[in-house]
């Protein structure tokens, strides 16, 4: 007896097993459940497994972080810099924040590049590698990575002056890893213009000189440079032009080829707070032509990058391979920014996102689509090729942890509803009314929504007319407390913050007609730490 106990016993262990790693499918005529092939385990007493922590999207092992800064790619390597606080989880005197990445998933924590001094706290500005040596600070065989940014003097600022922010520059000449400020700081003074600010530096190829963009209150300011150090004042953009509820920052500017065509445009980046479409924090763009000098365009309705509420203060970048223009954002919004339901660390950025642009109706549109390096991070985990949603009906997919996943699939230019939602009776909604021409994303009841009266406010709509096409490809990337939604192929994108009470389990399907969903995936995407 005891024999045959222990084979029974062995062929049940067996079983067990064999079920935990099987990846069947049940279905029935309203409910799909999805068995995961390997469990995400949830350990808060770990590193970057504290609740909320995003999995696959970078952010600070601890303390404040807000805007990325200095982007530059440089020898196989990826530089993040971002403005941290080191010694609180809101935000404080700014320093830069270091981290690097030779894959733009995986990040690896560096120690702190910048630190205030007597002129000031460093606020946001932007990299370059002084190949050529200009500025004199390196050689030609060991060129400088050079930083330009913004000083801010809080006590000018106490006292009431409109000076207090300058630029400043800082080298080095170990490939990023130490830095020294120049001697002779500030490189541009300011007379008395109160936001002045986020210089944004690159190469010109074609007139062989440095540009520097920064914003100087409601307006951008161009300036030119030999050498980095001395600058021209060039010209000025916005006034009268764009969105201006609120203080622009973060210029970027870059040229792009017109998909499917020979043609290159400029493309100018302008964050602003607030003054976005859905509330707070937004970047806007232009598109234009640029000579070295002055950019002009022929824009007259204001464009959004991302038309969900946490995508702020992105910008590119410099020198990535194949000239491929690469954007990351922060993923939140002043409104609450300091406020969210973390512990040990606050704020992440967006996952990292390839730019083009192409021309619909004779208007361009600047698209974004998560890089390609992200694929290497999915495993599948369900697949189907055609799945009906009966008219007034719901199909239910079941899931042990949408929130890290990805979800794809193909649908008709019909109305459409996606629901979200847990145990604990949390739902996060995505209704494309497509009578309409609205998409709205409704996160009033999707988890913790109280830390701060304008987060779990409104539902969040933007009119999409530029969807024209039979179908609508749908990817959606969810995180631990975001989501992140491209629209055939990112000529829309929304990012959104959350904070469910448990993970999102079930995601269900509405239409209030037939509505053939195709290539529906449920892919499971790997932790990054």
């Amino acid at each position: 007896m005891k024999f045959i106990s222990k084979i029974l016993f062995i062929f049940l262990s067996l079983a067990i097993v064999l079920s935990f790693f099987s990846c069947k499918k049940e279905e029935s005529n309203d409910v799909i459940t999805i068995h995961s092939s390997e469990k995400i385990a949830i350990d808060s007493s770990k590193i970057y497994k504290e609740p909320f922590r995003p999995q696959f999207h970078f952010s600070p092992e601890k303390n404040w972080m807000n805007d990325p800064n200095g982007m530059v790619y440089y020898k196989g390597v990826y530089h993040l810099f971002y403005q941290y606080y080191p010694e609180d989880i809101v935000w404080g005197p700014m320093h830069w924040g270091h981290a690097t990445s030779t894959d733009l998933i995986h990040w690896q924590q560096k120690k702190i590049a910048l630190f205030p001094d007597k002129l000031g706290m460093i606020f946001s500005g932007s990299a370059v590698v002084d190949l050529k040596n200009t500025s004199g600070l390196g050689t030609l065989a060991n060129p400088p990575m050079i930083a330009i940014f913004t000083y801010h003097d809080m006590e000018g600022e106490k006292s009431g002056k409109t000076n207090f922010q300058t630029q400043g520059l800082a080298y080095s000449l170990d490939e990023g890893n130490t830095w020294l400020k120049y001697e002779g700081n500030p490189i541009i003074g300011n007379v008395d213009i109160k936001d002045f600010r986020d210089p944004k530096v690159f190469w010109n190829s074609v007139t062989n000189l440095w540009n520097l963009v920064l914003v100087a209150g409601d307006h951008a300011q161009f300036y030119t440079s030999k050498n980095l150090i001395n600058w021209t004042f060039e010209s000025e953009f916005g006034k009268g032009i764009g969105a201006h509820g609120g203080v622009w920052e973060c210029p970027d500017i870059f040229k792009l080829k017109v998909a499917n065509s020979n043609e290159e445009k400029w493309v100018l980046l302008i964050s602003i707070n607030p003054g976005a479409p859905n509330g707070g924090s937004g970047t806007q763009y232009f598109i234009g032509d640029f000579d070295g000098k002055s950019f002009k365009t022929k824009q007259k309705e204001v464009k959004w990058v991302d038309y969900g509420a946490d995508n702020y203060a992105g910008v590119t970048y410099n020198d990535a391979p194949k000239n491929k223009r690469i954007f990351i954002g922060w993923m939140s919004n002043w409104h609450y920014a300091r406020n969210t339901p973390t512990k040990n660390w606050r704020s992440a950025m967006t996952v990292p996102r390839e730019l083009s642009l192409e021309k619909l109706r004779g208007d361009y549109v600047l698209k974004n689509a998560a890089v390609e390096q992200l694929k290497k991070q999915v495993i599948s985990e369900f697949s189907k090729d055609v799945l009906v949603i009966p008219a007034n009906q719901t199909i239910t997919l079941i899931y042990d942890n949408l929130n890290q996943s990805e979800v794809k699939f193909k649908a008709q230019s019909k109305n459409l509803k996606l629901i979200f939602s847990n145990t604990v009776k949390d739902s996060l909604v995505i209704d494309y009314n497509v009578t309409k021409n609205i998409f709205s994303i409704d996160r009033r009841h999707s988890g913790f929504v109280n830390f701060e009266e304008n987060f779990g406010k409104e539902i969040h709509k933007t009119s999409i007319p530029n969807i024209i096409s039979k179908t609508v490809e749908y990817r959606i990337l969810l995180d631990w407390s975001s989501i992140e939604i491209f629209l055939n192929g990112g000529i829309y994108s929304f990012t959104e913050q959350i904070f469910p009470k448990k993970p999102y389990t079930n995601l269900s399907i509405q239409s209030n007609e037939e509505q053939e969903i195709k290539n529906i995936t449920i892919n499971k995407i790997k932790g990054i730490w």
